[in-house]
């Protein structure tokens, strides 16, 4: 099965891989054991498109979603009806209304919005469900230990609407020996201990291979399902779900003491073949992979040299001469992942994927494993 999307004569492609995705989060599932695996979509789906994103991971068995916007969940609910939604940036004035429209779930991340849902609530005399996120050491959103703890002496609010979800967030589920794992861990046990008893969420991807005592009732997938590694250093045990290859559209012989690019960046010191490839940092291509960057031909590395420009990049090809116009070069591949292709630019999977632009070819796939 292949559909594509996008423009029709693009000169780069990135192909998405539905059934790597699919196994991904079977694998994720299969980690959090009895506990409900919900999907994160925010950010189009980490670049990839929310709908195409949704329909597969609903066939593979995700029946909550959670976005970080009340924009992305209603575009999330316009795409379908049945699956539960939340949105976790949390809930605004005057959104009440619309969450309750939409069957949307909104995340109450402090006190006062948790008196304006229970107010709402009990103004319709309906019970609509909503997630409570607690703050157990991320200083970002959610409730404070002191506001958590007035809570629990004092949950009356809690009684007007459906509580359906405790949620936190780990800030170093990614680095499994930090302490904070087992701090955040035992903070938010207590909490739940105190509160009414509801679905308790903690772990995302990354919190999900730390073990049980982190996985509660529900863990939340997020960037590791389109491939990028749960816990950076060690083996990355998610498939890879994105290939990005970029146009040959030129070739040429080149020799000292000739420059390359903007800035005469990179002077060369000997004869090499050159390739200029279709794609640039604004089709998120990142500027900082200048002189660091390694595309592929074939098994052949054709590492990027001079600066990356808009809409281009320059290989050197001295490697496979024999390449020529119109052939594809992996951006990111086989030989090169999104992970690494992260780290030579200094950044993280997370941006590199929510980055990808809207001027490649996009080829969804179904791959079988």
């Amino acid at each position: 099965m292949v559909d594509e999307t996008g423009p029709s004569c693009a000169s780069s492609v990135l192909t998405i891989d539905l059934g790597a995705l699919k196994r991904n989060y079977r694998l994720i599932s299969s980690h959090a054991g009895t506990s409900e695996c919900a999907a994160v979509v925010k950010a189009d789906g980490y670049g990839l498109g929310i709908g195409p994103m949704l329909n597969a991971l609903r066939d593979a068995g995700c029946a909550t979603f959670f976005v970080a916007t009340l924009d992305e969940a209603i575009a999330l609910r316009t795409l379908q009806q049945g699956p539960v939604i939340y949105y976790l940036n949390g809930l605004m004035p005057g959104e009440a209304d619309i969450c309750r429209t939409h069957s949307i779930r909104p995340t109450l991340n402090d006190p006062g919005q948790i008196e304006r849902w229970a107010e709402y609530c009990a103004t319709g005399r309906e019970a609509l469900p909503a997630a409570v996120h607690i703050d157990t050491g991320m200083s970002r959103l959610g409730l404070t230990p002191h506001e958590t703890a007035a809570l629990a002496a004092a949950p009356d609010q809690l009684q007007k609407f459906d509580f359906a979800l405790l949620l936190s967030h780990l800030a170093c589920g990614d680095t499994p020996d930090h302490p904070m794992n087992a701090q955040q861990r035992d903070s938010f046990a207590g909490a739940a201990e105190a509160l009414p008893p509801t679905t308790r969420s903690l772990a995302a991807s990354s919190g999900v291979f730390l073990g049980p005592a982190w996985h509660f009732d529900m863990v939340r997938a997020g960037v590791s399902l389109y491939g990028v590694s749960p816990q950076p250093g060690r083996p990355n045990p998610m498939e890879q779900v994105i290939h990005l290859q970029g146009k040959i559209v030129q070739t040429r012989d080149v020799d000292t003491p000739q420059t390359v690019g903007y800035g005469a960046a990179h002077r060369f010191e000997g004869p090499t073949k050159v390739a200029t490839v279709a794609a640039g940092y604004a089709d998120g291509y990142p500027r900082s992979l200048g002189d660091q960057g390694v595309a592929y031909i074939g098994n052949r590395a054709a590492p990027v040299i001079g600066r990356v420009s808009m809409d281009l990049i320059t290989l050197d090809i001295s490697s496979a001469p024999d390449a020529k116009p119109g052939e594809m070069v992996d951006l990111i591949g086989p030989h090169n992942d999104l992970d690494s292709v992260a780290e030579s630019a200094g950044t993280i999977g997370y941006e590199l994927l929510t980055r990808l632009g809207h001027r490649y070819r996009r080829c969804y796939i179904e791959t079988t494993a």
